[in-house]
């Protein structure tokens, strides 16, 4: 049995990534925080405070920064594609 070579990732950073990389961990922190201010409510024990669920809207903030970074990769993918056009 032969094994074929992969071709080596390109470790260029391409516009978008560093925001879809931010978002994703901003995503997280928000889904770990909704996670922790709904276990109360199933555990049976004292809610958290209100800041607590402010918190949560990391999951929203998080969505919008990788819907930014992918926007931006496009619009950067497109205009490289115009240039290499004409």
């Amino acid at each position: 049995m032969t094994v074929t070579p992969q071709p080596e990732p390109a470790d260029d950073a391409r516009p978008g990534d560093a925001l879809v990389k931010a978002g994703g961990i901003v995503f997280i922190a928000g889904a770990l925080a909704t996670l922790a201010t709904m276990a109360p409510l199933v555990l049976d024990v004292d809610p958290f405070p209100s800041y607590a669920w402010a918190v949560c809207m990391l999951m929203g903030v998080g969505f919008a920064l990788c819907a930014a970074g992918v926007v931006r990769a496009a619009a950067a993918g497109r205009r490289e594609a115009r240039a290499s056009q004409g």
